[in-house]
């Protein structure tokens, strides 16, 4: 929570921050829906789902849980708030846009691969808009930074042994590995690239805007005293 309290404008970031979730996860269940192939952890939530029931938000949900709870024991630290809101947020959120009448896998290949990019798109500016309002890190980019300080490997490394792991253990259960996976490795950093710069501008826009006006409706005043 103090991640929050310490913020100016916390309000304003916490909507901004749960906004990004939201896009984030429609763009997540995009990818889901169009069936060909997803991310090395959508694929290990599937695959729970196929073998053990429960919905994929409650696995993602499930899963988060154990992952903080790793990075918290390591680390000796108490999970951040934006974590634990992240957690939480995108397991339901995933859930709600599933239950959409309108999640339908086209019949067509290429309208499959449509909704598939533009889910991947969507995800990345989901990312960049919650990362933007700096309330933390997810459940497994703080997995990521713990196990990279705690063994000294570097972030990149340490992420692609996590994804790795994740992705054999997603595909034994079940999960959906296909071309799209390997698309979404080589896409996903380079939309993020692009959005996280974009979406900071953005946010720093928008919060500042009001500081920006309250100082024009200041000025007339402060003029006419002076006279």
């Amino acid at each position: 929570m103090k991640s929050l309290i310490s913020q100016d404008k916390p309000v304003e970031r916490l909507i901004i921050f749960i906004l990004g979730l939201l896009i984030m996860s429609l763009g997540i269940v995009l990818v889901i829906t169009a069936n060909l192939g997803s991310a090395p952890w959508d694929i290990l939530n599937i695959g729970l789902h196929i073998q053990f029931g429960l919905t994929i938000g409650s696995w993602a949900i499930i899963v988060g849980f154990f992952i903080l709870l790793i990075a918290a024991i390591l680390s000796k630290k108490f999970p951040p708030f934006g974590a634990l809101l992240n957690m939480v947020l995108v397991g339901i959120f995933i859930d709600f846009f599933l239950l959409l009448p309108i999640m339908i896998t086209p019949s067509a290949l290429f309208n499959r691969w449509i909704m598939f990019l533009i889910g991947l798109i969507i995800m990345g500016y989901g990312m960049g808009i919650y990362i933007s309002a700096k309330l933390g890190a997810g459940p497994r980019d703080s997995l990521m930074i713990v196990l990279s300080e705690k063994f000294g490997g570097s972030i990149a490394k340490t992420r692609l042994f996590m994804e790795a792991m994740v992705l054999i253990i997603g595909w034994i259960l079940g999960g959906p590995v296909s071309w799209g996976t390997i698309i979404y490795a080589i896409l996903i950093g380079r939309i993020a690239g692009w959005s996280i710069p974009q979406c900071t501008k953005w946010t720093a826009y928008i919060l500042n805007r009001n500081v920006r006006t309250g100082k024009n409706i200041k000025q007339p005043k402060m003029e006419r005293e002076a006279k």
